[in-house]
């Protein structure tokens, strides 16, 4: 198959997954990546020691397999335009969570409206790794929409980004490092040495995706000034060299002020404040966030696949 066939046939399929993302989003059950976690979960039960080595080569054997695996099935059906083009559209659907994302916070937004704290506690877990249980209406509403940019980053834009970097393959290993880290990558006792690979590399491939995604959060914003400037200056005070460029440019973009204490279980992070001089986050602002959220996967799919065509055109010129 021709380079520029080879572009096309994947720009297909991602828009094909995309669309597949926003009509259905995650499967009920089944989902590829749950079945990756927990084979993931059985091999660390195997291999687990209070090391980093060990941390290492479990990381890189889970991402290799997905890695070797998604080439694999690519190089097989890689000469069928058609093939290829269904081969990407289901690795896209796959990786995609943007969709479940913001059902999982309008859901949230929708009991904090009616007043109802103990339903909204109970279903933060689904959403991010908070204790709830001391948290109030204002403090959900803001563990809401910081999850909703952090998330439109790793679930959505990342992803998009390796794959138009590296087609199906990346789209798949990127969805792997990322389930990786959300699974060993975080300070507990037993994962701080174990699962140092994992969050590294989740780091390392999370980097380009994150300025993207502030980016094109700047782009879709009402008042891209604002994202601009809070982007700019706070995105950097976060703990996490990724998580706070969405962050930082959501604040500036919805117009509220995030960051602060956080508490996960016994574990407390006092965070930066990124947009000091916004409006605290109401209930109202769970919604501007899914909107926004949508608008940024919606410039990113635009982006990512004219990038991977653009791509292919460059190294086809090359070898000219």
């Amino acid at each position: 198959m021709r380079p520029l066939t080879r572009a096309a046939a994947f720009a297909l399929g991602a828009v094909a997954g995309y669309a597949a993302d926003a009509r259905f989003g995650d499967p009920r059950r089944g989902h590829p990546v749950a079945l990756f976690g927990g084979a993931a979960t059985r091999l660390e039960r195997r291999v687990w020691r209070d090391d980093r080595a060990a941390g290492a080569g479990y990381t890189a054997l889970c991402v290799g397999a997905v890695a070797a695996g998604a080439l694999a099935l690519d190089r097989t059906v890689g000469r069928r335009p058609l093939g290829r083009a269904a081969l990407a559209a289901a690795a896209t659907w796959t990786v995609l969570g943007g969709t479940s994302l913001t059902r999982e916070a309008r859901t949230i937004g929708r009991s904090l409206a009616a007043g109802d704290l103990t339903a909204a506690r109970e279903r933060l877990p689904h959403l991010c790794g908070r204790d709830p249980s001391a948290l109030d209406g204002q403090q959900i509403a803001r563990a809401v929409v910081e999850s909703v940019a952090e998330n439109t980053a790793d679930a959505v834009v990342n992803a998009l980004t390796w794959g138009a970097l590296a087609g199906t393959p990346g789209l798949l290993a990127f969805r792997a490092v990322n389930t990786l880290d959300a699974m060993v990558g975080h300070r507990s006792p037993r994962h701080a040495r174990f699962g140092w690979a994992s969050a590294r590399l989740d780091d390392l491939a999370g980097w380009p995706g994150a300025r993207l995604t502030a980016l094109l959060t700047v782009a879709a914003a009402p008042h891209p000034g604002t994202a601009w400037r809070v982007w700019r200056r706070d995105g950097s005070a976060h703990p996490s060299p990724n998580a706070g460029q969405a962050e930082a440019a959501f604040a500036g973009a919805v117009g509220v002020r995030l960051g602060g204490t956080l508490r996960y279980g016994e574990r407390v992070e006092h965070r930066p404040v990124l947009g000091a001089e916004l409006r605290p986050v109401t209930v109202d602002d769970i919604e501007r966030a899914c909107a926004l959220s949508r608008r940024v996967g919606a410039l990113a799919l635009g982006t990512t696949v004219a990038g991977h065509v653009l791509l292919r055109l460059l190294m086809r010129r090359g070898r000219a």
